[in-house]
């Protein structure tokens, strides 16, 4: 080999492995960089036994964490793909802590010493594709009692360079999660409401705890069922009070709701927290998969109140129960404003998907006609409408209504949607004089 072929040869690897070092030194940036902090609190729960583990999701984090097979989520979502570097602001109160941080099925194991609150870069994962994802943490070893107190989860690299969304503010509804609802666009000619009626079914594996499948509402309350624990579910008919107040005891006596009278084993009482009035519920074993029948009534008194009444059908027992009715004050009108929501009332199941199909809703006028009701306008609360929670949908899909929502699915419905659906044109068959 000549002299300048040795040459030639010498300077072809010296450049081959400059530019190859230097590709691989591209892909490490010397220090990870955060853009985004994540409140622990408003973001983060826990993976399983909830319920049970409640205490280690507090206004201050995540505290309190000293079993080792618990396993927590923080959520959020972006719009980019690309590198996302993660980090935490954290501390281990006593020794040395071990964790595993997970995202995007990615891996990397941190070890803390420092008693104080500081940052902590966990690594850099992977987002192939936009929408929720989550870092979860999981204890390997610690020496103290605890694990860490995380305040923050830090995020940033590329695919944080667009709509980075998380709950920011007002985080006991932050962790609820977005309340969906369903308007029904009444036909102009439809007349006086005096009934209205619809059916609901919770598909297995829905019925989540916390959750409220409202049914009939209307401008002056709403009726639907409840899963209110692991043993205990309810069909729930409430009427607000024209006081506007979020205590019932500060209701003047001429604003409270009258009960008229009730359905055998039904609890009767006063809510508050949002909006009060008179509240009625009936411990119902209910069951997922089976479609249930709600018959709200509305009438004027002629003196200036307004009573309301509602059953249930519950085909386990062949036949319509009495919830109850109540006599609202100061209110003169027929049914109007009707809907349906789905909402999480439990803070801790605010990472769980539920969903319920909202089917057959007929109005029947003063004189008798039935109306169907197949349009209606998609809405949701305030939490969607800001951007803290985009886990939301509802729409039609197989001839009937549906509402999805929590669980931090990606796919969402575009709020103040119209959909419709078939119309079926079977009107129920109730006999109103037999009704107990």
């Amino acid at each position: 080999m000549t002299i300048f072929n040795i040459f030639s040869f010498s300077l072809f690897i010296f450049v081959f492995l400059n530019g190859a070092c230097q590709k691989k030194e591209d892909k490490m940036p010397e220090k990870l960089t955060f853009s985004h902090s994540i409140p622990a609190y408003g973001n983060s729960w826990v993976l399983e036994n909830a319920s049970k583990n409640r205490d280690v999701i507090k206004e201050q984090g995540i505290t309190n964490w000293s079993e080792k097979d618990v396993k927590i989520r923080t959520y959020f979502r972006v719009e980019q793909t690309g590198d996302l570097h993660v980090g935490i602001v954290a501390r281990a109160q006593h020794g040395t802590s071990e964790l595993k941080i997970s995202c995007n099925e990615e891996e990397k194991q941190l070890v803390m010493n420092n008693s104080a609150f500081d940052t902590i870069p966990a690594g850099i994962f992977s987002v192939s594709e936009p929408g929720y994802h989550w870092v979860e943490f999981e204890g390997i070893q610690k020496s103290g009692q605890t694990f860490a107190d995380i305040e923050a989860v830090l995020i940033g690299g590329q695919a944080t360079s667009g709509e980075v969304y998380f709950v920011k503010d007002d985080f006991y509804w932050g962790r609820r999660g977005p309340s969906v609802h369903l308007g029904f666009q009444v036909p102009e000619n439809t007349g006086d409401v005096k009934w209205f009626y619809s059916e609901i079914e919770v598909p297995e594996g829905e019925d989540v705890i916390g959750s409220y499948y409202m049914a009939n509402g209307f401008g002056q309350g709403y009726f639907g069922i409840q899963v209110n624990s692991e043993t205990e579910r309810r069909v729930l008919f409430s009427v607000w009070s024209p006081f506007q107040t979020d205590n019932p005891a500060e209701i003047p006596e001429e604003d409270r709701i009258v009960l008229l009278k009730k359905g055998d084993g039904v609890y009767t009482g006063e809510f508050g927290n949002e909006g009060s009035g008179g509240q009625s519920f009936l411990r119902y074993n209910w069951k997922a998969g089976t479609t249930y029948q709600f018959l709200l009534k509305g009438e004027p008194t002629g003196n200036g109140s307004t009573d309301f009444t509602a059953w249930f059908f519950a085909p386990e027992e062949s036949g319509w129960k009495l919830i109850a009715s109540f006599r609202r004050p100061k209110t003169d009108t027929w049914l109007k404003g009707l809907y349906s929501f789905l909402e999480n009332f439990i803070t801790h199941t605010g990472d769980q998907s539920r969903m319920a199909w909202y089917s057959n809703q007929w109005v029947c006028n003063t004189a008798g006609n039935w109306t169907e009701l197949t349009r209606i306008k998609f809405t949701a609360d305030a939490t969607a409408r800001k951007d803290s929670r985009l886990d939301y949908a509802g729409g039609v899909q197989d001839d009937r209504f549906f509402l999805k929502n929590c669980g931090f699915f990606s796919d969402k419905t575009i709020i103040d949607t119209f959909f419709e659906r078939k119309s079926n044109g079977i009107s129920p068959e109730i006999d109103f004089d037999k009704l107990p």
